[in-house]
């Protein structure tokens, strides 16, 4: 079963919005329809106003994409439009994806996210804590190398 036409809309919408292009961290558009064909795949949506219901002709200020296997869940994308930002929405999807993935029985959380990603705060106040680090995983535009910061939530 795949999402909605609409809905991987909505994410490529906030994707090219949010992900800063130097970085080369965003993934295009068969990435995304491919790993939302994949099971135990999910995403959610939030509205500008904070719904996670968000009607036909509305877009989406932020959305998450995650994989799960056995008790495991690793969140494969997270993103809130620039436009959108420091009014809550962040906070509330990242609070809805530890939410549902309690209630899915998750015993541990993952993501992996680049080193000075400002979003790191964000994770630390939701209880992930760093247990591993990938030397020079992402390249950025100019050729620097810049590590990823692998996290882990217990639930």
């Amino acid at each position: 079963m795949s999402a909605p036409a609409d809905d991987l809309d909505r994410i490529m919408a906030v994707m090219v919005a949010a992900f800063p292009p130097e970085y080369g961290e965003a993934w295009n558009r068969r990435q995304v329809g491919d790993a939302m064909l994949i099971s135990r795949t999910r995403y959610g949506l939030i509205g500008a106003d904070g719904a996670f219901d968000i009607a036909d002709d509305q877009p989406a200020a932020g959305f998450f994409l995650s994989r799960s296997i056995f008790d495991e869940e690793e969140l494969l994308l997270f993103a809130i439009s620039p436009s959108h930002r420091r009014l809550g929405l962040g906070d509330a999807l990242l609070a809805r994806f530890i939410e549902e993935a309690r209630g899915l029985g998750m015993a541990r959380l993952f993501l992996e996210m680049r080193d000075g990603n400002p979003a790191g705060h964000l994770y630390h106040k939701h209880g992930f804590r760093q247990v591993g680090v990938r030397r020079g995983y992402y390249r950025s535009s100019d050729g620097t190398r810049i590590d990823a910061i692998s996290q882990e939530l217990k639930l």
